[in-house]
């Protein structure tokens, strides 16, 4: 009964997170397939390193907004639920606590990621607006 409870379930994230998925595929490449403005008609939009800094923003926009975030809130729903039902229960108790500091200290990790390579974007290249190509 527990195999097919999370056969459904993973099924149901499935088809959630398709059109996630699908979006992904269209936008993490900025380069290579559309025909861009300084290109000639009928050939491929070629990939500069601009482009890579670009793909490295939309996989980190992909991973802190349609992964970290969700699962985030769902771990900390999750974590408040079981101390609510605890009733009294001081491993169920503690198990939630757990729970919801290391989404908190999860989710704080990923969003000052961005720091991180802001920083080391900044001092390096020298340019520091690179989550705006």
């Amino acid at each position: 009964m527990k195999k097919l409870f999370l056969l459904i379930n993973l099924f149901i994230l499935l088809l959630v997170l398709a059109p996630v998925l699908v979006n992904a595929q269209i936008i993490l490449v900025p380069c290579g397939n559309a025909p861009g403005p300084t290109t000639l008609p009928g050939t491929t939009n070629p990939c500069t390193i601009n482009d890579f800094f670009a793909l490295l923003n939309n996989i980190f926009n992909f991973v802190v907004y349609w992964v970290a975030t969700p699962l985030a809130i769902l771990m900390l729903t999750i974590g408040g639920i079981m101390i609510m039902i605890s009733a009294g229960n001081p491993n169920l108790a503690g198990t939630g606590k757990k729970i919801l500091w290391v989404s908190i200290i999860g989710l704080a990790l990923v969003f000052c990621s961005w720091l991180i390579v802001n920083f080391i974007l900044c001092t390096t290249l020298g340019y520091c607006a690179w989550n705006t190509l």
